[in-house]
């Protein structure tokens, strides 16, 4: 069995208990009532009585498919590719022939004393039977087709996203590597210190295969990230943390503050001889979720190229992980400049951890 078909047995089948489940039934169904009516016009006029019947029809055998489908919907899923193929034309099939013989029943009944000649078992029985076999095998095709393509999807957004964050480890790497060269000369225990702290970073960070992580896991990373910079800078650097938001289950994308901080140090704080305070801002309103950081800077002083590099990075990840719906604003001011990012989370299932 391919890679892919073993995917596709976690949920192959659509829940047909939805709402647009259902609605892609109903007009399914009414289409294939039109052109089986448009059909027999090779042979009859067009009749809006056959096209209401075949209708009717068509949406009791339709529905009730989709009915018992949605019940045996987990169990056909844990089946083989095969195997829940073949299930679900079966049903299908059993439940059309079953409406064939329930509507010969009432042709039965309503012609009364006459109906006992009217023969319950017919060959329109059987065509009724293939046909639904026809369009069960179409759309388990169409359903395999549109799953293969939505784990093709999935997969080239993971490697889009894995790209773009592996661009930015390497940035971290070199900029906190730095930091360790500029205190070996001046204190090497805290130099040693400093590496073992950074090692065990990387060791966390190495281990994240998702994309996202909880708050506390990236305000934790952010902070140790800081406690390293102040070594360098001293008391010129002072930082406020303003959370309001569940730091265990609100999900941020990994490295999203982490480059904002850096870059507000390095553009802001750092080249300003009196140092200054970066206030890090994180809300959450039901599923929106808002994180911003602002620095001081220099009068008139504009984005730093490196600054907008990482500013877009940061863009093309968060458009990657939740559409375009997700948003990267910078405000640059007289004497300080502000990033804010925003986004949306989504019901989708999404692991990660650093530690």
């Amino acid at each position: 069995m391919s890679k892919d078909e073993a995917a596709l047995q976690r949920a192959f089948l659509p829940d047909f208990c939805a709402t647009r489940s259902v609605l892609v039934v109903v007009v399914v169904a009414e289409l294939l009532a039109l052109v089986m009516t448009l059909a027999a016009t090779h042979y009859d006029d067009f009749s809006l009585e056959r096209l209401a019947l075949s209708s009717l029809f068509i949406q009791w055998v339709a529905l009730s498919s989709a009915a018992v489908l949605c019940g045996l919907r987990e169990r056909l899923n844990r089946l083989s590719l095969s195997a829940a193929s073949v299930g679900v034309v079966i049903v299908v099939v059993a439940i059309s022939m079953v409406f064939s013989l329930i509507v010969r029943l009432v042709i039965r009944w309503m012609l009364g004393p006459e109906g006992v000649f009217f023969p319950l078992w017919d060959f329109e029985v059987l065509v009724n039977g293939a046909i639904a076999a026809i369009i069960a095998g179409v759309m388990m095709r169409y359903f395999y087709v549109q799953e293969l393509l939505r784990i093709k999807g999935e997969a080239e957004l993971q490697a889009r996203i894995q790209a773009l964050q592996s661009r930015i480890r390497p940035h971290f790497l070199f900029n906190s590597m730095n930091i360790i060269a500029s205190l070996i000369a001046v204190d090497p225990e805290t130099a040693e210190q400093v590496v073992e702290d950074l090692s065990r970073l990387f060791r966390a960070s190495l281990k994240e295969t998702g994309n996202e992580v909880s708050l506390a896991e990236e305000l934790d990373l952010c902070r140790r990230y800081i406690r390293i910079e102040q070594l360098r800078i001293g008391e010129r650097l002072q930082v406020e943390w303003d959370i309001e938001a569940d730091e265990q289950t609100t999900r941020v994308p990994l490295l999203t503050l982490q480059p904002l901080l850096e870059n507000a140090i390095y553009h802001g704080v750092q080249p300003l001889a009196e140092g200054g305070v970066v206030t890090v801002r994180v809300k959450r309103d039901g599923n929106a979720v808002s994180l911003s950081v602002i620095n001081p800077c220099q009068a008139g002083a504009s984005g730093h190229r490196g600054n907008q590099m990482a500013l877009d990075n940061i863009r093309h990840r968060l458009q990657a992980l939740y559409g375009p719906s997700a948003r990267l604003d910078s405000r640059p001011g007289n004497d300080q400049y502000e990033v804010e990012i925003g986004y949306t989370l989504t019901e989708r299932d999404r692991t990660g951890s650093v530690g």
